[in-house]
């Protein structure tokens, strides 16, 4: 490990091997909580590296426990975390959106770490139950059309991780991992990054795999989702955009308005508030927008604007709604 700190504070990269063996030396509890806080504040004081992230992912996928989706294709809306905005729980809003819409969902999530409130933080007060269970999962995903993978489940390997992140409360390379070790392995999938060189990493990484398509969001404000503050970088496997609140048919909103309370007994509330049709225009619109972006993602000759629409008669029509309810009952 010393050898490995070294290399890491001369800031110089890891190979994807090195980063590899080093994650699995930590799942399997080879590294003291100091030790492993060493490294992930070492890696934190240096811009992300395409091989550390390629060779940490490797180790979490073959340390993950694995969903069989039986051919089901799927979708996920998902960011980094870490953009430090506390905004509400606008992706997990959004893949509920977009189930209510008609398209099946995999959602991965979990507690908030650099975040006051996370989606699995949200989904407890909202009564939903956690579970890897394989035939319950499926059931949820048939008859509401979503099922929410809780990670730590599905990725039991890093128990050790977990009281240094909660320890250190900031952003770390395991933020920029989540997005990219969802156990179903979705067909379809809107990221979202703090920081636009991730996203880069991001999309060489996704590039190499065939039969997924995928958008990745950076909002110019730092935003880790579209935010409607500002524009929103938007990388795909075919084209790379700058989006505008007004390319999705929509007015700009400012940062307040998207503020998520401090407890998940608030984040509940405004939850159930866009689901019902009584949140405000910016929380309804910037779920929109991302859940519209979402669906374009799935049908890319259709325009955003239609998209957008499409997710909005979610809401409006109830449909979003009732995929909570089905989950809750």
């Amino acid at each position: 490990m010393q050898t490995l700190l070294s290399q890491l504070y001369a800031r110089e990269p890891l190979s994807r091997q090195t980063a590899y063996q080093t994650l699995l030396r930590i799942a399997n509890g080879e590294a003291a909580d100091l030790e492993i806080a060493a490294v992930v504040s070492a890696i934190n004081m240096r811009p992300p590296y395409l091989s550390e992230i390629q060779g940490f992912r490797d180790a979490m996928l073959e340390l993950s426990v694995p969903l069989d989706l039986e051919e089901r294709q799927t979708t996920d809306i998902v960011g980094t975390g870490g953009d430090g905005k506390h905004t509400f729980n606008i992706s997990t809003l959004s893949c509920v959106v977009v189930a209510g819409a008609g398209y099946p969902v995999t959602k991965h999530g979990s507690y908030g770490v650099s975040s006051k409130v996370g989606s699995s933080d949200v989904l407890l007060a909202l009564g939903y139950e956690f579970t890897n269970d394989r035939d319950r999962l499926l059931a949820d995903l048939d008859r509401a059309g979503i099922c929410f993978l809780h990670a730590p489940l599905f990725h039991p390997a890093m128990k050790n991780v977990v009281p240094v992140r909660k320890a250190l409360r900031v952003r770390t390379f395991f933020n920029l991992l989540g997005p990219l070790i969802n156990p179903a392995r979705p067909t379809y999938q809107l990221f979202g990054t703090y920081d636009r060189s991730v996203s880069r990493i991001f999309d060489y990484i996704l590039q190499g795999e065939a039969g997924r398509e995928y958008a990745i969001v950076h909002a110019l404000d730092g935003y880790d989702e579209i935010s409607l503050t500002d524009g929103a970088s938007v990388r795909g496997r075919r084209r790379q955009r700058l989006l505008y609140a007004r390319d999705f048919g929509l007015a700009p909103i400012t940062a307040p308005q998207l503020y998520g309370g401090d407890t998940p007994e608030e984040g509940k509330a405004i939850f159930l508030a866009v689901l019902d049709g009584t949140a405000t225009a910016a929380q309804q619109n910037v779920v929109c927008a991302n859940a519209g972006l979402a669906i374009q993602v799935i049908h890319p000759e259709r325009s955003l604007t239609d998209c957008v629409a499409e997710a909005r008669e979610s809401i409006v029509s109830g449909r979003a709604r009732t995929v909570l309810r089905k989950l809750q009952d």
